[in-house]
């Protein structure tokens, strides 16, 4: 079962094998997590929380691949794949789980899931490229993730290569992260166009 619910501009896919589960709107978190590398341009979106009962076990970017002489954003978005509990067999068992993104950028492809081989995402890094003045600035590139369990594993994202890692951000003590907000910059028309600028996360108990 698939569906695709738009709400206030914002697309948030959910997909079941069973109960159809939807976002949970006013979601109680713990903490937020940050890094301080994030680019400098655009606007804050909607903070989007995975359904109550959910936590990150899981995600996927929305990257546009290099594309040479012309303008290049990287990073234009990240989903986070929630799921009730980590009892699964193997890292691409799990069937039932829901979607949830902030702001989206307008160029790129979303890539395959990447999942936490047991356990919750619970701290992340961001890969920024700095402001290259009249270059070609590209802001977020690329993110990464560790779990909390499987003996610590991190979880590298398919973004582009392009600038530093930050350093990690807090990490969830609580179960794990459970919600996202992206600071995304608009198609500028013959600007610079750098899409996806930073990200913030949220943790739940």
């Amino acid at each position: 079962m698939f569906s695709l619910l738009v709400i206030t501009g914002l697309q948030v896919s959910v997909e079941s094998a069973g109960t159809r589960s939807e976002r949970s709107f006013s979601r109680h978190y713990k903490s937020e997590l940050t890094v301080p590398n994030g680019g400098r341009w655009g606007s804050w979106g909607h903070r989007e929380m995975c359904p109550t009962g959910t936590y990150a076990a899981g995600f996927s970017l929305k990257v546009e691949d290099h594309i040479g002489y012309r303008d290049d954003t990287a990073l234009n978005g990240i989903r986070l794949h929630c799921v009730k509990k980590n009892s699964k067999g193997s890292s691409n068992s799990y069937h039932s789980y829901a979607s949830v993104h902030s702001d989206v950028g307008s160029w790129g492809r979303w890539t395959d899931i990447k999942w936490c081989p047991s356990g919750f995402l619970t701290a992340f890094q961001l890969r920024v490229e700095s402001p290259k003045g009249l270059g070609d600035d590209t802001a977020a590139n690329n993110i990464r993730f560790s779990c909390s369990q499987g003996g610590g594993s991190l979880l590298q994202g398919d973004g582009t290569h392009w600038g530093d890692w930050s350093a990690w951000s807090q990490t969830c003590y609580g179960k794990g992260i459970c919600g996202i907000k992206t600071r995304i910059e608009e198609p500028q028309g013959i600007g610079d166009d750098t899409a996806l600028n930073d990200v913030r996360m949220y943790c739940c108990v």
